[in-house]
């Protein structure tokens, strides 16, 4: 019995150790150098190739500036010539206990840095990544003068220029709702002759709520309560126009009239940040207003099908920037469905080595890029910080040597361009130094290798720095002093900041295990996938709430309950208070593993060029289908202004009747043709915003619209690579005047039409010698000795058989049965 019981508890020892086998302190310390030398690579070389430049590009081996390289779109905006990337990564330095390194930073930030640039800048990046990286350096820089081991020379200067760019900020927030435009002037600020902004009537969801935490730090730190005071208008806000009946908001918002221009909900790109900063509002400022409001928000967020937690989605893809949900779920306390949301990415990542920009229900590739994003490494930090569990240690390690192998190139780390092919791009942003070397650090290290306490700071959407106990050191601005509940004594002071890990999150590895191991196979790694008949959705539908089945029928999907076929369900469904399973009654047809994508071409037919110059293009699955065009559409091409199209066309007079050209980014490619084709045009070209894609490396796809029915988009659209359209423009700039015609690639003209090959069955027979009437249709084979036997190769064989006698075998061509060789 003891034998038989020793032997039950090594298998079960064994099987965990396979698992998630544990790490020793010896592989933690080598992991963690690693990610020190990989910081030093990718830092070193920005310092070195780049510096003052705002990002590093890691092919060119040389530094981006704003208006030297080509215009990339809205991720120019980023960019407002103030080093950017120094900026981002100061208090990454002290976390990384490379102090040397930051006193020498902040020296420069103070010497060189200037915000009065005649530049316009999104006023959420800047926000995040400087405001922020501002804030968080001058948090490090004043606790390092406090300790008295160095910076004694430091006066706040950091923090100075943070309440500089904080008022050239401000101006944004003049508009009629109280909700910031998207961009700003940092010398013009707006809707003034020389600002060149202040046109735009829609900004994201998480561009208007995503300014609390720097803004309300920037009023405590600074005295001033202008910052925070704009930042808690913005949110007010956009929780007073959430949908009514599903208090979800949209991801677009008009900010003038505060009117929703995108009603979809979710937790990806345009909107994921603004559910973080609700909690996190509350973590840093102690208001329970942000944790009521998160916690609405989260009741609908938690809605989750029977393979992975997600929104309720009217789009068949998911972005990978959802990737951060289950460290806002770890922070909330939802440990399982963190854990679960996790495991489904992880299975994504091995797969296609990272997170694609975008992947599909299925977890196919729907957009291939991957910019080095950081969200993913987030959420393994805080789900191993939660659970202990090392299984999420051998999840960090497979971050780090992806990177490596991957995405290291001599001068930094590249973006993968797209990962089906392996291929980089040209960049490097701030956020890759800011996070992600953050993150795994902290990941891999102990308390006594980080130099500040880190469970003393919160940190923001760019992982900056922000200090928890600023709510009781600093005191509220006087009008937005909200009523909070008194902390006994006896608890501890952040007992009502964040959920309790000793309660909530039971360091035991079996209990995350037990969850992973519905996922393992999600993805079809290691065992093949078969979908359900049905999708099952659980509903958190405590007491008589019922909003969210009323948001579902909205959407057009019918719910029934699933009482009758739960209670023969051989899986043995647990029943859960306040739960109630339902039934997908919606029709559902599978997504075919591979989308056809027919390639098209763009055609210059005008002289010089007269045909010979030949684009690969690809094509849309809404507006004209030009498989359908005889002779596809012919026009001159004229650039529209703005070149993104996401608003009014100001060149409206030149783009009637002609082919617009408009530049990939800011709102979706539907958005856009709208625009044109309200402005004349008939077809549009769009071209790609990320430098050096082409369609040799990049696989071709097809443009999706933005959700909504796009019926009413009736022009051809194509789509560019960022190399074909730079030859495109070029064209017109030498050229002025100049005409395409957009086909499908077979169908380009001076093609040579290649005759499709035509294929009958034969049935062969063998016929005595002049058993053959004379003027009969008759095909002669002659036979030759000696031919040499091929092994069949699969392909059509010649009409041809050996024969002792060098009979004759007579083909007759009138038969569709298959060769009969009987003699």
């Amino acid at each position: 019995m003891i034998l038989k019981t020793l032997l039950i508890t090594s298998f079960y020892v064994w099987v965990t150790c396979q698992e998630s086998p544990g790490m020793t302190v010896e592989e933690k310390t080598v992991i963690r150098d690693q990610i020190v030398e990989m910081f030093d690579h990718a830092y070193g070389s920005y310092m070195k190739h780049a510096y003052p430049a705002d990002e590093l590009m890691p092919l060119s081996c040389k530094g981006r500036v704003r208006g030297q390289e080509p215009n990339r779109g809205d991720i120019d905006d980023s960019l407002g010539k103030f080093s950017l990337t120094l900026i981002d990564t100061l208090d990454t330095l002290v976390v990384l206990n490379k102090l040397d390194e930051f006193e020498d930073a902040v020296k420069k930030t103070v010497k060189d840095v200037r915000l009065d640039n005649d530049v316009v800048v999104s006023v959420f990046e800047t926000n995040i990544r400087v405001l922020g990286g501002l804030l968080g350096g001058h948090i490090m820089a004043d606790l390092l003068r406090q300790r008295g081991e160095r910076m004694e020379w430091y006066r706040d200067e950091l923090l100075n220029m943070a309440i500089e760019l904080g008022h050239r900020l401000i101006p944004a927030f003049n508009t009629t709702s109280g909700l910031p435009y998207p961009k700003v002037n940092l010398r013009h600020g707006i809707l003034k002759p020389l600002s060149r902004t202040g046109t735009e009537s829609d900004t994201c969801t998480a561009c208007a709520g995503t300014m609390i935490l720097e803004f309300a730090a920037l009023s405590r730190l600074s005295g001033q309560p202008v910052f925070e005071e704009h930042a808690r208008k913005a949110l007010d806000v956009l929780w007073e126009r959430r949908q009514k009946g599903s208090d979800l908001v949209g991801t677009v918002i008009n900010i003038h009239n505060g009117e929703w221009v995108r009603r979809d909900s979710g937790v990806g790109a345009g909107i994921d940040s603004y559910y973080e900063y609700l909690m996190k509002a509350y973590i840093l400022l102690g208001d329970g207003v942000f944790l009521e409001r998160f916690n609405v928000c989260c009741s609908l967020l938690t809605l989750h099908t029977d393979t992975h937690h997600c929104t309720v989605s009217v789009r068949s893809w998911m972005d990978s920037l959802l990737a951060f949900f289950p460290g806002l779920q770890v922070l909330r306390g939802d440990l399982k469905p963190a854990i679960e949301t996790h495991e489904m990415l992880y299975q994504v990542t091995k797969q296609h080595k990272f997170l694609p920009e975008a992947f599909t229900t299925e977890f196919r590739v729907h957009w291939g890029q991957h910019l080095l994003r950081p969200e993913f490494a987030e959420s393994t930090y805080y789900l191993y910080k939660a659970t202990g569990d090392p299984y999420y240690l051998r999840v960090g390690q497979s971050i780090v040597e992806k990177l490596n192998t991957y995405a290291r190139v001599p001068c930094g780390f590249a973006a993968v361009q797209d990962v089906r092919t392996g291929t980089h791009e040209d960049r490097m942003d701030s956020f890759f130094l800011a996070e992600m070397f953050k993150y795994l650090y902290l990941l891999f290290s102990d308390k006594s290798h980080i130099p500040i306490d880190i469970d003393d700071y919160i940190f923001t959407t760019e992982a900056h720095l922000l200090p928890v106990s600023l709510s009781t050191t600093k005191a509220p601005c006087p009008s937005n002093n909200t009523a909070t509940v008194p902390v006994p004594p006896e608890e501890d002071l952040f007992s009502h900041s964040c959920p309790s890990t000793e309660t909530l999150f039971p360091n035991n590895p079996t209990f995350a295990k037990t969850i992973r191991d519905s996922y393992k196979y999600l993805t079809g790694v290691g065992q093949a996938f078969s979908p359900l008949p049905f999708r099952e959705i659980e509903l958190p539908l405590h007491d008589k709430g019922i909003e969210p089945v009323e948001f579902l029928k909205s959407m057009g999907i019918s719910l029934s309950p699933l009482n009758e076929i739960l209670s023969g369900d051989a899986n043995g469904h647990k029943d859960h208070k306040g739960v109630l399973r339902v039934k997908l009654v919606a029709e559902v047809s599978q997504t075919p593993e591979e989308d056809v994508v027919v390639p098209h071409v763009v055609q210059l037919i005008s002289p010089p060029f007269l045909g010979r110059l030949v684009l690969t293009a690809g094509p849309a699955k809404f507006g004209v289908d030009l498989t359908k065009q005889e002779h596809g559409v012919k026009g001159s091409i004229v650039k529209a202004s703005p070149y993104t199209a996401c608003g009014p066309v100001d060149n409206a007079v030149e783009i009637k009747g002609r082919i617009a050209l408009a530049l990939r980014g800011d709102c979706m490619f539907a958005v856009k043709a709208r625009w044109l084709q309200q402005a004349g045009a008939i077809g549009v070209i769009f071209i790609d915003h990320h430098e050096g894609s082409n369609s040799e490396e990049t696989p071709l796809f097809q443009m999706v619209g933005d959700g909504d029915s796009t019926e009413d988009i009736t022009l051809p659209l194509v789509f560019l690579f960022s190399r074909e359209g730079a030859l495109l423009t070029a064209a017109l700039e030498e050229h002025r005047n100049v005409d395409v015609v957009l086909l499908p690639k077979e169908k380009q003209l001076g093609k040579d039409k290649t005759e499709k090959p035509v294929s009958m069955n034969i049935k062969l027979r063998l016929m005595e010698h002049g058993e053959l009437e004379e003027g009969s249709p008759s095909l002669e084979l002659i036979v030759e000795k000696e031919l040499k036997e091929e092994k069949p190769s699969g392909k059509q064989q010649d009409c041809t058989q050996t024969s002792e006698d060098d009979r004759t075998l007579i083909c007759s061509a009138d038969s569709n049965t298959g060769p009969d060789l009987n003699p």
